[in-house]
This record gives structure tokens, sequence and C-alpha cells, in this order.
């Protein structure tokens, strides 16, 4: 059978497979897949080009397409989260001053180009000092941008919440994903009744979830994370970092981590600890949740943020 005539077998399995092709004749597929919506992308070339390329080429697995979930927005709000096109709050514009840094970045706007700039893990010294909160919210904060779209990784597979608290039930996720490797994400993938807001479960309870956290696999995928969607924001929600260390290695990869302290409850040098254990990464924000501030009425609680470079302020 010559070149041409194998180009065309695999051609006619692809359209047997339910893969669309294009109409006009196409010599040579050059097939991607990104995680969430798998196309294929045909390029005409010339036939002296087509024996170097047909090696390459590679039949898809058709994949299902992400299940849609449709969030109860009023109880979102009642819980005390953002929601999209919600009346003007102080925990709105909070946001919107501590996502504006994070977005530069992973946009490549920022003074230096930074590597998986568009990789953020949202994490604490501590349990209990709100990052799930803090990741929720900067996640939907994101999402209502113009020109941005985020996925939500709940990737503390040891204690995941934020399904939960998003009133959502548990549902296959990270984990599966990295235990099955013919598993495709976007079959777990849950595409949110806010636009441009997606989220990764952390998956099926494993007993050894933190190792598959740690794993090789995890490495591979956070690599296709950020090559695949350098046009979209990918927020993890991720473990403390003094109680385990799949955060540390999830640090290693990220481009910026956001370390959520509770200004009321968190002592000074767990805080430096924790800091202290992902120096590899290059850009650290803090977040000081719980901050009690004066008004003329009482009290509130609030938030503020440092931010720098290869070093928290």
């Amino acid at each position: 059978m010559s070149l041409i005539e194998q180009a065309a077998k695999r051609l006619e399995q692809l359209r047997q497979a339910g893969v669309e092709l294009p109409n006009e004749p196409v010599v040579a597929a050059q097939i991607t897949q990104p995680i969430l919506e798998p196309t294929l992308s045909a390029h005409n070339t010339k036939s002296s080009a087509l024996t170097e390329q047909l090696g390459d080429i590679k039949l898809p697995t058709p994949s299902p397409s992400s299940p849609q979930i449709s969030l109860d927005l009023d109880a979102i709000a009642a819980s005390g989260l953002l929601v999209p096109n919600a009346v003007r709050s102080q925990l709105a514009d909070e946001f919107r001053v501590i996502k504006r840094p994070l977005i530069a970045n992973a946009m490549g706007r920022g003074a230096t180009p930074i590597p998986n700039g568009n990789l953020i893990m949202v994490t604490s010294a501590l349990p209990g000092e709100g990052k799930s909160f803090s990741a929720i919210n900067l996640a939907i904060s994101i999402a209502m941008e113009l020109d941005n779209t985020v996925m939500l990784v709940d990737a503390d597979v040891a204690r995941p919440s934020v399904l939960n608290m998003l009133g959502l039930p548990p549902s296959k996720g990270l984990l599966d994903v990295l235990q099955d490797n013919s598993l495709d994400i976007s079959g777990v993938l849950l595409r949110t009744s806010i636009e441009k807001l997606s989220i990764l479960p952390s998956g099926t309870a494993h007993s050894r979830a933190t190792e598959l956290l740690a794993s090789d696999a995890m490495i591979r995928l956070l690599d296709d994370m950020a090559s695949r969607y350098s046009d979209r924001i990918i927020v993890f929600d991720s473990p403390p970092l003094l109680l385990t260390t799949e955060s540390r290695v999830l640090a290693t990869h990220m481009g910026q981590v956001v370390i959520v302290v509770n200004a009321e409850n968190t002592v000074q040098s767990a805080v430096k600890q924790a800091i202290s254990t992902i120096d590899a990464c290059p850009v650290k924000m803090m977040i000081l949740n719980q901050i009690r501030t004066a008004k003329t009425e009482g009290y509130g609680y609030g938030y503020g943020y440092g931010y720098g470079r290869g070093h928290a302020k």
C-alpha cells in the first residue's frame, strides 16, 4: 500500500470514529487533542514532506464532552462566596486587587516573563486559614474578566472541599486521571454555568492519594496543562505546606504561589517556615485573611496582600 493510500485509510478511520474533517482534500493531517475540547487540525502539505510527517500521525481516541453543571448562585452567595453580576461588595473589590498582578503575570504582561505563569497555586501554612475559600473566590473573580477563562483544580486530595463549598456532589477528577492513563481529563472536567469557569474535582478517594499527587504522572499533567493552556489561567487549591510534602512538589512547577495566612491566628514563625519550603517558585503572593479593620459601626473582616518576586513581602 502506498503512502498516499495509507494516509487516505487513516483519514477514513478518523471519519468512522466520529471525528469531523474538512470537506476539502487533505494530503496529511496533524492531530492535536487539547484537554477541554479535542479537535483535529488539518494542514495541506507538499507531497515531498508526506513521508516525514505520516509517521507522526496518531489516531485520536474520541473523548466525551465535559459534563455541564449548573451552580446555585444564590446559595453560593449566601455562603459568602463571590458570584458574577452581584452587587458590588468589599470582597469583590478586594479580589479585584488581588487578581490583577496574577493575571498580568499569567498573560505575560509583567515586567519579566514567568515560566508557567498561568499555573497559580493557592495554599497556606496550616489548615483552617481560608485557602479553599480564597481559591474559589480567586477563580470566580478571574472568570468575571472579559478576556480570561479559568480552570479551578481541587488538588487538596486528602481533604477536598471545593465541590462541597459550591454545593456539588462528589465526582471523578484529578485522582482518577492520575490512576488511569486511558482516562481523558475532558471526561471528568466540569463545565459550570459560570461561562468562563471549569472545575477539575479531586476525584475518587484513594489510599495513596498524596503519593499520586507527587507522582511523575502529576508532573506530566502539570507540564501538559501549562503548555496546552497558555491562554487559560489554572488555579490549584493545594494542601497546606507544613502538613504534607506534595504541595512543595507542586510549587516547583507553578509560576505563581498564593499563600493564605489567617492574620489573627497564624504565628509568624509558621509563615516563614512555609515560605522557605517553596523557594523555587519565581513569584509568591501573601494574602492576609480575617484582618480586623476598624469601621465607624464596629469591626469587619477583610483581606490584605503582599506581593513580590522570589520572596513574599
